[in-house]
């Protein structure tokens, strides 16, 4: 385990990939990434992440140019976004649940030179090729069964037909290396501009930190590549350890888990609270003997109390929750295997600090709910082309994080809602997390979402959206009640909807502003 007082920062010049494939020499034979199509060992990685380099070169890439990596998650997708590293050649990994609107936004914003996308996202591709000027020289398609149009590359044998690169570019840790967009609940996609150096923090401090990942564990995520979080989850981190990754295209279906969990035994597990919460309430939910967990991380949104001690009474293991952020890379608040408080967010993270700060910009003292802001090693240089917003989060050496918090007398650090959520019920905030968590352990209650509704008289209520049980039954008098009995008076949702399903994003969090909109708020 490392500790942030001992981990050696890297060199001035850095380069991840190369400092990847040299932690890992002595592990050629070793499988580090099994997808649905096979199994790729630590050499054969190498191999193909240096021929890929020089590829990217021969196709006339230069340092610094981006290329768009639309693919889902494989082992083409890990040696597309190394290799590009490797050769200094700036990936954008992108949301694969968008649409070709958004792809041709990002293409145009990026000013993305190549396009490396998986044959299914095609169409997509092109549809956002053709919807606005770009200046995409060439396209590769990954895992192509048919043939495909001319000009375009297909991914194995454009890897195949070079050699490999002798040595890595020479680039500094503070050198832009990728891309990561940020989706905010406005306006249009913000690219996060994250370096070299900034891959290497977030497996020191957490990967190893924190979750302790060993050479000996076969990890799977979730959470997709694309994600911050998931890129740490199955790439970051286990390569970091020399481990074995699980990578799956499919979504993340709770019997699609439930497959890899009893098949492949995986021994740590990354996920988000909504995907534990339909794992616990599928009938499929294998038992604790047939899987072979030793670990369980949740991050995307705060995981409800109720769900984290649920799976651990199923399965014996922690689910380690903490917050993360596109900006700050990785998580940087969080639950510590050993001392998991369910219900908190946990502490920092060791070599990150955070403050809780209120309208003010002053720290608040402890109980009071303030805005969350971070400071560490792992922070985005800025939101690309976009100074207004890069200046309001990322403001010296802090970083804004556009989330509400309360911390107790020990340290720990419990989530109040994004700061366009929290809620202002007769004059005091209302964290909607807060009530949601509170509604969810009631026995017929899957899922609940909360927001403010304006009444008669034109004050701000607490209205709550509720998706039962299959088969359950509850009344709206019956939840208030229930709340009432474990919250401030004042808390309760005044207004009940019951919903076949909740508003979501690709990304599995709740989408509380389609609800507001839905009660014209």
């Amino acid at each position: 385990m490392s500790h942030p007082d001992t981990v050696a920062p890297p060199p001035e010049r850095f380069n991840f990939a190369r400092h990847l494939l040299e932690l890992n020499a002595d592990r050629a034979s070793k499988p580090a990434l099994i997808d649905d199509q096979g199994t790729l060992t630590y050499g054969e990685l190498a191999d193909q992440v240096r021929r890929f380099s020089s590829a990217l070169r021969a196709l006339g890439l230069r340092r610094e140019e981006r290329v768009l990596l639309l693919m889902h998650d494989s082992s083409d997708w890990v040696v597309a976004f190394l290799g590009a590293l490797h050769a200094g050649v700036v990936p954008v990994a992108v949301n694969t649940l968008l649409t070709a609107q958004d792809y041709a936004y990002m293409l145009s914003n990026s000013r993305a030179q190549a396009a490396l996308v998986s044959a299914a996202l095609l169409p997509t591709l092109q549809s956002a090729l053709a919807a606005q000027p770009n200046e995409v020289k060439h396209v590769v398609v990954s895992r192509a069964t048919e043939a495909l149009p001319a000009g375009m590359h297909p991914f194995t044998t454009l890897v195949a037909s070079h050699a490999a690169a002798a040595d890595a570019a020479d680039t500094h840790g503070d050198e832009p290396a990728f891309w990561l967009y940020s989706s905010g609940s406005t306006g249009a996609p913000k690219g996060a501009v994250h370096t070299q150096a900034n891959l290497y923090w977030t497996a020191e401090l957490y990967g190893k930190g924190v979750l302790d990942l060993r050479e000996n564990d076969t990890v799977f995520s979730a959470a997709k590549l694309f994600f911050a979080y998931g890129l740490g989850n199955a790439l970051t981190f286990p390569l970091s350890v020399g481990a074995t990754v699980l990578l799956m295209a499919e979504r993340a279906t709770p019997q699609a888990c439930f497959k890899r969990f009893t098949g492949h035994k995986p021994t740590v597990f990354y996920g988000a609270p909504t995907g534990y919460g339909g794992m616990l309430a599928s009938p499929d939910l294998p038992k604790k003997s047939d899987v072979a967990l030793r670990l369980c991380s949740s991050a995307g949104e705060a995981l409800p109390q109720d769900i984290g001690q649920r799976w651990t009474q199923h399965f014996g293991v922690e689910i380690i929750d903490g917050i993360g952020s596109t900006e700050m890379l990785h998580v940087f608040l969080s639950n510590r295997p050993g001392d998991v408080r369910y219900g908190t967010t946990g502490k920092p993270v060791p070599g990150y600090e955070i403050e809780l700060r209120g309208e003010d910009g002053q720290p608040v003292p402890d109980g009071e709910i303030g805005d969350l802001y971070i400071k560490g090693p792992s922070a985005a240089l800025m939101y690309w082309n976009n100074r207004t917003k890069s200046r309001d989060t990322f403001q010296g050496g802090w970083t804004k994080a556009g989330d509400k918090y309360t911390r107790d007398a020990d340290g720990y650090c419990t989530y109040a809602g994004r700061n366009d959520d929290m809620l202002k019920v007769s004059g005091i905030y209302v964290s909607p997390f807060e009530v949601e968590a509170t509604l969810v352990q009631h026995p017929a209650v899957l899922e609940a979402a909360v927001i403010g509704k304006v009444d008669a008289d034109g004050l701000t209520k607490t209205k709550a959206f509720v998706v039962l049980k299959a088969g359950a039954a509850a009344t709206e008098a019956e939840l208030q009640a229930f709340v009432k009995e474990k919250l401030a008076p004042y808390k309760y949702p005044r207004f009940i909807e019951f919903l076949p399903e909740l508003p979501k994003t690709a990304t599995g969090k709740i989408q509380r502003f389609r609800l507001r909109e839905r009660e014209g708020a």
